[in-house]
């Protein structure tokens, strides 16, 4: 069974009504992503960093995979799948796909601020002076700007083992999540799904120039034939 390694970003949760990680201005929700995404923030004001992560698990809560989603657990029938995250939410759980790697964290889990293996689910909010057994503050399990992104080498272990790449909704910007295709083996076909799809110099690259739900149509189809 051949093995298809999905790389999903922002944009194929946008269809779900998830925004994508920056507006056009830099800001998220109207604060600078360093406030609310990174050790500095949260040292200098762990209040607002806590309460916008709260805002968003509540928001995650009120939303549904889309097509997309489904469209990609669907795969599963006929593939051994991987899908490599840099989503946070827990769409691709819902839709049914049973393997995926969360590079970025995901917001559905707290950790301690001190320890990186106490990681425990929580659909509940955070707030200041919530901690673990050790007495150390909780915060939401997020890898945030100038924080290691543990789950990488995994990542690149499994792209190695690709006999399809499938790029979905992501500028691949975004580094380390963007070196991952280098580790494709070279004979392997690429397919890249954005509706802005990033200029990528290489033949065995099919553009798919859609959203993330019209484009798996394509995908499935393609790969249909």
């Amino acid at each position: 069974m051949k093995h298809v390694v999905v790389l999903t970003g922002a944009g194929i949760s946008a269809e779900s009504g998830i925004k994508t990680f920056r507006d056009a201005d830099g800001l998220w929700e109207g604060h600078d992503v360093m406030e609310v995404a990174s050790p500095q923030g949260f040292a200098k004001n762990p209040e607002l960093v806590l309460n916008f992560y709260n805002e968003r698990r509540k928001q995650l809560l009120t939303v549904q995979p889309n097509e997309a989603h489904l469209a990609l657990a669907s795969l599963e029938f006929n593939y051994k799948v991987t899908i490599i995250t840099q989503n946070v939410d827990d769409l691709h759980e819902r839709a049914g796909s049973s393997n995926i790697v969360h590079l970025h964290g995901e917001l559905l889990k707290i950790r301690s601020s001190k320890n990186l293996e106490d990681v425990r689910l929580s659909k509940k909010d955070i707030f200041v002076g919530d901690l673990c057994e050790k007495g150390h503050q909780l915060r939401p399990h997020i890898v945030w700007f100038g924080e290691a992104v543990p789950m990488i080498e995994k990542a690149m272990d499994i792209c190695e083992t690709a006999d399809i790449l499938v790029i979905i909704g992501t500028s691949m910007q975004v580094y380390p999540a963007a070196g991952l295709m280098d580790f494709v083996p070279s004979h392997v076909p690429i397919y890249y799904i954005d509706p802005k799809p990033a200029k990528i110099n290489s033949q065995r690259v099919t553009v798919i120039p859609e959203a993330a739900t019209k484009g798996m149509k394509k995908l499935l189809n393609l790969l249909s034939k």
